[in-house]
C-alpha cells in the first residue's frame, strides 16, 4: 500500500523499514540500548519497544557524554489549535532524556512555519496557538531552569541572525530535491528550513564553542535535519545527532493522529465522554463475534487501543506483555481492552489539565524573547 511521509503530510500505512532506507538513518541496536542503560540505569519503554527506533550519531552523543562532555536537546513542533496525544509523545520522551542525562533543552514552536504553510491562518493565529501549545508542553513537568521554549517570531532577531548564515549555504535545487518545492511555492517556505536549523547549533553560539546537540523527533521531520547536518559543518559547527520516533497511530485505520481530522485523534481538551466514545469507535483487532474471539484471539498489532497502551499509557513492559498475551489468546475481550485504555487516558488527561492550568503562572520563565 502506498504511503507518504513529509514534514507536512503523512498518509497511509507507513513502512518504517522503507523509510529507514530512504532517509539513510540507522536502527537503534542492542549496543546503544545497553550503553544507554549503563549511563541512565534503565532504558525508557519507548526505546525498549522500538517506538524511538532509529538515529544518526547517537553513539557519538553517548561516547561524548561518557567522557564528561554534555550535549543538549532540541525538539519542537508546528503549533496547532489543540495538541493531541501524538504531539505529546515525543515531548514525553524528550523529558525522559533530559531528566536522565541532566541536560538543557530547547523547544521550538514554529508559528512562522504554520503561517507560511497554512493559507487559512494569520500570523496572530499561529502565535496564539504557540502560547497555548506551550502550556501543554510545560504541563508535562519540564523545569524552567534548563528548558527554554522558542516561539520563532518572538525570538526572531536571534534566530534570523543565525538562519541567514544557514540560508547562504542552501541552494534552491537542494530545497527542491529534499522538500519537493515547486515554482508555485512561496519563498517563505523555501527559507523556513534555515530557521528550523538554528536551535541545532544555538547553544554552541551562546557558549562560543561546539556543544553536541541531540534532536528527538518524529521521523516525518527528518528532511529538515538532513539539510542541517549537511550545512552546519560548513559554518564550523557539529552535525546535530538525532533520534527518530514512529508516529502514534490515529484512531482510524491506516493513518496517524491528525489535528485536522478530529475523529482521528484524542486531544488534551477532550472530555472523558469524548475519550470514551473515540476509543470505543477506534479501529480494533478483535474478532467479529465473542465466540470467534475466544477461540482465535485478537490481533494487538493492528488494534488501536492496544497501540495507545504500547506507545504511551502502559510504561510497565511486564503489564503490557500480559495484556498482549491475553488479548492474543482470547482471554481478554475487545471491550475490556478498550476500557483499560479509556481509564488510563482519562486519568492522564485529568492530571494534565490541572498541570496545564498551573503552567499559566510560570510560562514566562520558559519563553525566550529578544
Amino acid at each position: 500500500m502506498a504511503f507518504k511521509v513529509t514534514p507536512w503530510e503523512v498518509e497511509g500505512d507507513i513502512d518504517y523499514k522503507k523509510l529507514v532506507r530512504e532517509f539513510g538513518v540507522n536502527l537503534i541496536d542492542n549496543n546503544i540500548l545497553n550503553k544507554t542503560k549503563k549511563i541512565t540505569g534503565q532504558t525508557h519503554f519507548m526505546l525498549d519497544r522500538k517506538i524511538f527506533f532509529a538515529h544518526r550519531d547517537l553513539n557519538f552523543i553517548l561516547n561524548e557524554y561518557q567522557k564528561g562532555n554534555k550535549f543538549y536537546l532540541y525538539t519542537g513542533r508546528g503549533p496547532s489549535e489543540h495538541l493531541h496525544l501524538g504531539h505529546l509523545m515525543p515531548m514525553k520522551f524528550t523529558k525522559y532524556l533530559q531528566d536522565k542525562f541532566n541536560v538543557k533543552c530547547y523547544i521550538q514552536l514554529t508559528d512562522d512555519e504554520k503561517f507560511l504553510f497554512k493559507e487559512n491562518l494569520s500570523l496572530e493565529d499561529t502565535k496564539k496557538m504557540s502560547y497555548e501549545n506551550a502550556l501543554d508542553i510545560i504541563a508535562l513537568g519540564f523545569n524552567p531552569k534548563n528548558t527554554k521554549i522558542i516561539i520563532n517570531t518572538e525570538y526572531a532577531k536571534t534566530l534570523y541572525n543565525q538562519a541567514i548564515k544557514v540560508a547562504n549555504k542552501i541552494t534552491f535545487s537542494t530545497a527542491k530535491a529534499v522538500f519537493g518545492f515547486k515554482n508555485s511555492t512561496n519563498i517563505g517556505q523555501i527559507f523556513y528550513t534555515s530557521m528550523q536549523a538554528v536551535p541545532a547549533f544555538l547553544e554552541s553560539v551562546k557558549q562560543g564553542k561546539n556543544i553536541p546537540c541531540l534532536i528527538p523527533h518524529g521521523i516525518d521531520q527528518d528532511p529538515h535535519f538532513r539539510v542541517a547536518r549537511d550545512v552546519l559543518p560548513k559554518l564550523g559547527y557539529l552535525k546535530p545527532a538525532s533520534i527518530q520516533g514512529k508516529l502514534m497511530p490515529g484512531l482510524l485505520e491506516n493513518g496517524k493522529m491528525s489535528a485536522s481530522i478530529p475523529k482521528s485523534a484524542i486531544f488534551t481538551n477532550d472530555s472523558p465522554k469524548e475519550v470514551k466514545e473515540k476509543i470505543q469507535n477506534a479501529y480494533s483487532g478483535g474478532k467479529e463475534t465473542l465466540k470467534e474471539h475466544r477461540e482465535k484471539g485478537g490481533n494487538p498489532d493492528i488494534d488501536i487501543p492496544f497501540q495507545y497502551l504500547k506507545f504511551f499509557f502502559e510504561p510497565d513492559n511486564k503489564k503490557l506483555k500480559k495484556i498482549e498475551d491475553e488479548y492474543r489468546n482470547g482471554k481478554l475481550l475487545t471491550g475490556e481492552l478498550k476500557q483499560i485504555t479509556i481509564e488510563k487516558i482519562n486519568n492522564f488527561l485529568e492530571k494534565h489539565r490541572k498541570e496545564r492550568e498551573n503552567a499559566k503562572k510560570k510560562i514566562d520563565k520558559f519563553l525566550l524573547k529578544d
